[in-house]
């Protein structure tokens, strides 16, 4: 059983490398985690995620979420806490999910910040991460959320991690910045 999941998941990743135009293989090659674990967290995100699509409470937010070695963050604004509950009970049902952590900021009708400024958000935190050669800037999955920065991924070393915060840190739009990298040291 474990050979044909270890093939189906190979197979899946194979497929969303061919749909995503390369990406998803080359995120893979400069991934901290193996090929099986990388295809197990994007497994588990997109059943998340299809889940929230598909529930009458959630379906209408904006949710995001992420797996790391099943180590799953849930990403977004909330109309309600019975919304945020739900989310993270569909997140918990899924399975190879091995805890739940939130980021949700309650909705704000009269924030100034808007989807353009977060996209700028993303796109100046982004940018500094690419330039810079020392950093698997493909490792770093960045949310934000009412200009808010969301730091999640695996990298190599305290030294990158604490790089890429002090980087998204720089930015002037950013009002906070939350790291959830995680480190894992090759063998």
């Amino acid at each position: 059983m474990h050979r044909v999941n270890t093939v189906l998941s190979l197979l899946m990743l194979l497929a969303v490398g061919l749909f995503a135009n390369g990406c998803a293989v080359y995120d893979v090659a400069v991934e901290e985690r193996n090929v099986g674990e990388y295809a197990n967290d994007e497994k588990i995100a997109f059943l998340i995620e299809k889940e929230f699509l598909a529930d009458d409470l959630v379906k209408y937010m904006d949710f995001d979420a992420s797996s790391y070695e099943g180590l799953v963050y849930v990403v977004g604004e909330y109309e309600s806490r019975a919304q945020v509950d739900r989310a993270v009970q569909i997140a918990k049902s899924v399975d190879g999910v091995r805890s739940v952590t939130t980021y949700l900021l309650p909705k704000k009708a009269d924030d100034s910040c808007g989807t353009t400024d977060n996209l700028q958000l993303y796109a100046n935190v982004k940018n500094l991460l690419v330039q810079d050669k020392n950093i698997w800037s493909t490792n770093v999955e960045i949310k934000t959320v009412q200009c808010n920065v969301v730091l999640l991924g695996i990298v190599g070393s305290t030294a990158e991690r604490d790089k890429i915060i002090d980087y998204a840190k720089s930015v002037p739009e950013a009002r906070s910045v939350k790291s959830f990298l995680r480190i894992k040291r090759k063998p």
